[in-house]
């Protein structure tokens, strides 16, 4: 086994998450591929006490479930099991593992939808139970074929990027990451109490409310690798226009040239340079969807190319993302929906935030 991968293991397990003595943990490996950090995951529970249970999803099941005779109510019931742990674990590891990050997209919009809806009912569970403290989750991924090659990498190469972006090759890696904590609490102290900000650039005029809510620090804990601050703006308070400057992907449909225009919060004028079809009928899902439940700046200097994997591309240091639909509680949004789709826009040549008046950033770099 890769050393970085025990290494992994033991960041996530006893910083990401702290587990303690007695916590149930769920390792939701959303493939076989992932077994080995499954496993080192497993061996580090038990070694800090924890009762920890795995889930392994099988090989191509949502392509499985969608090829079937399976009817819409078939395709978007969720799995009991999961949803058992989603409701009763303290803490929650879900591990990415894609073989083919594109493999539902050529699927009818109804049949993606109803599958999607499957996935969403743990989302929503899972942060509802984080909203009020009685979840602890992170996010990771273990490197595959298919996330290398929509990278334009090879595997070695993805693999050096994904265990730098999550400074596993540090002497100390929690270290670096309570480091990266700090920096984002002094910027979250400035932004304590802000009522207004505005996003200005070549692609971006928006401006929003964010009296009465909070910005939360993504330093390590939610997601692995991290490295992000993240609010959700007043939901009818979103004025303005965005043009996203690198392809979106949903449900692994590939969208490009987003452009969406707000009035009072809602998302009324919406294009795409391909497949706008899907954009559409994403933000007609629901109620929620066309409103944003979710604004953030990217601060992850070891991630800085795009490579197509949301997980690390919101991340990228000199971006800003949002994202329509499900807000999180614990920013104060209360914005519902089944979708929760970041988009990604890149500041870093002109780009500024201001907020109630007051240059807050600059081409990608705070400058408080």
């Amino acid at each position: 086994m890769d050393n970085r991968i025990q290494t992994m293991a033991q960041v996530l397990v006893n910083y990401s998450l702290a587990l303690q003595p007695g916590e149930k943990l769920l390792i939701r490996a959303l493939s076989p591929e992932s077994q080995p950090l499954a496993q080192a995951l497993y061996e580090e529970a038990f070694n800090a006490g924890g009762l920890p249970f795995v889930y392994i999803q099988m090989q191509q099941e949502d392509e499985v479930a969608l090829e079937s005779g399976a009817s819409l109510d078939q395709l978007s019931t969720v799995n009991p099991m999961l949803k058992l742990m989603y409701e009763t674990c303290e803490t929650i590891i879900r591990i990415e593992s894609s073989q083919n990050p594109r493999a539902l997209s050529g699927y009818p919009l109804d049949r993606q939808r109803a599958r999607a809806q499957y996935h969403s009912e743990l989302i929503q569970i899972q942060m509802r139970r984080e909203a009020a403290k009685e979840l602890r989750r992170c996010t990771t991924q273990f490197p595959t074929f298919g996330y290398a090659q929509a990278a334009g990498m090879s595997l070695r190469q993805y693999e050096d990027f994904l265990y730098g972006a999550c400074k596993v090759e540090h002497d100390d890696p929690v270290a670096a990451w309570k480091a990266v904590y700090q920096s984002h609490e002094r910027l979250i102290e400035w932004l304590t109490g802000k009522k207004h900000l505005q996003v200005k650039g070549d692609h971006i005029d928006l401006e929003m409310s964010i009296d009465g809510r909070l910005f939360k620090n993504a330093g390590g804990k939610e997601n692995f690798p991290d490295g992000e601050i993240f609010t959700g703006p007043v939901e009818d308070s979103v004025n303005g226009w965005v043009r996203f400057t690198y392809p979106a992907y949903y449900q692994g449909n590939e969208v490009k040239g987003i452009e969406l225009k707000f009035k009072d919060g809602l998302v009324v004028d919406a294009k795409a340079q391909a497949n706008e079809e899907f954009l559409i009928a994403t933000l007609d899902t629901d109620a929620g969807a066309r409103r944003l439940g979710e604004f953030a700046i990217g601060t992850n200097r070891d991630i800085q190319q795009f490579t197509g994997s949301i997980l690390f591309d919101e991340k990228i240091g000199g971006t800003v993302h949002m994202a329509v639909g499900q807000g999180y509680g614990e920013t104060g949004s209360v914005n519902n929906s089944f979708v929760h789709w970041d988009m990604i826009c890149d500041m870093r040549q002109g780009g500024e935030i201001i907020v109630d008046g007051e240059l807050f950033y600059k081409n990608g770099e705070f400058v408080i």
